[in-house]
């Protein structure tokens, strides 16, 4: 199975997922993504995601001075950010736990 077509389907929820923890910038949120598991992420997917999510009304913009280069805009999620993820959350949930079982009845 190829998974990078299962990440198309939560790409927003693990956008989602990374913002809560902290405010980020593009680069900063694929880097976290990627370290927590999910390295086929492309950059330019999660920009792409970004700047959907910011267009929903999910995430708060802000530009700040960078030492190394360009100003970076960060991204952080907002009220209807975090409804947003805890409604994702909760589907994932639910949906992990329904295939979870069909595939441990499939091994049976």
């Amino acid at each position: 199975m190829d998974s990078t077509q299962l990440l198309k389907g939560v790409l927003d929820l693990a956008v989602l997922a990374v913002l809560a923890e902290r405010d980020g910038y593009g680069y900063d949120v694929v880097r976290r993504l990627r370290d927590a598991g999910l390295e086929e992420v492309g950059d330019a997917s999660v920009y792409g995601t970004l700047r959907r999510l910011f267009k929903a009304g999910a995430l708060n913009s802000y530009v700040v001075a960078s030492d190394e280069g360009p100003h970076r805009k960060y991204y952080g999620l907002n009220d209807t950010g975090r409804r947003m993820y805890a409604s994702y959350a909760g589907i994932w949930a639910s949906f992990a736990a329904t295939m979870a079982s069909l595939v441990k009845e499939g091994h049976a």
